[in-house]
């Protein structure tokens, strides 16, 4: 049998006596692209500071590939998981080029500097085409858009060949055009011959594309939920952990979401 991509069992994260995660297990098996949904205040950026080695389990463990953390070299493991996030994003400065953002995910840095071995540049080169920039090699990163930077950030991310890929909230201040341009885009990216698993994590349905096939629910720190989408986007499921009376619309393969009025509301707004 082939290891899991990742596999999170009983993680409980407790800080100055307070519960932040609690008992969630998790699994990503090869060939599968997982969303972490959720309210605000659900455990998403919890989850993904345990998953990166920011946060050590009071309890269960996170394993990568077989390799545990607290176990193997956690350096090793993080770099088995990228990550594009809004905190990468603000840190590069605004005269680092669009090659040289792609280059430093090889060295673990946050603005590249000294000189790159030329495999290292052909290979950027190579994901800079992958994630649909090639064009912007030498564009500063001053000159590029929302959805500009967030392909960079992830062709950054590949350089160090993750087997796991987690993309927090990556539509977050792109307008509608620019967001549809970037989930087509994800689209494609996980439809690639060994693309690496993807995590997008949101707390927006209308972000799941087709090419994402499960589904992490998370309410108040657990685990509500965890499976094919089909079977986890569902009314009931998804009114328990947004707190409120929703409907669920799929058509073409996407989702949408709207608040069913309860007696009460329906009659003020009368």
């Amino acid at each position: 049998m082939r290891k899991p991509v990742l596999a999170v069992e009983g993680l409980r994260i407790e800080r100055e006596g307070v519960v932040i995660l609690d008992d969630v297990s998790w699994r990503v098996e090869p060939g599968q692209h997982w969303v972490i949904l959720g309210s605000n205040g659900s455990g998403k950026t919890s989850l993904l500071k345990a998953l990166s080695g920011y946060f050590m389990p009071t309890a269960g463990g996170v394993s990568v590939l077989g390799s545990v953390y607290g176990r193997a070299d956690w350096r090793g493991l993080r770099l088995r998981i990228g990550l594009v996030s809004s905190a990468i994003r603000q840190m590069i400065e605004e005269g680092e080029t669009a090659l040289d953002a792609v280059l430093s995910g090889k060295y673990a840095m946050v603005n590249f500097w000294g000189k790159a071995a030329p495999a290292d540049r052909r290979r950027a080169l190579r994901i800079l085409a992958r994630v649909e920039c090639a064009p912007l090699a030498s564009r500063l990163w001053l000159h590029l858009s929302q959805g500009e930077r967030q392909r960079i950030l992830i062709g950054r991310a590949l350089m160090a060949r993750p087997r796991l890929l987690i993309l927090d909230e990556p539509c977050a201040g792109l307008d509608p055009l620019a967001r549809e341009h970037f989930l087509n885009f994800l689209q494609r990216l996980g439809g690639q011959k060994n693309a690496p698993a993807l995590v997008l994590v949101t707390h927006h349905v209308e972000e799941i594309v087709p090419v994402f096939s499960h589904v992490l629910l998370l309410k108040e720190g657990r685990a509500l939920a965890a499976g094919e989408k089909e079977k986890t986007l569902t009314p009931r499921l998804l009114s328990e952990a947004f707190g409120g009376r929703i409907a669920v619309r799929r058509s073409g393969g996407r989702y949408a979401l709207s608040i069913r009025a309860t007696g009460s509301a329906r009659a003020a707004w009368k």
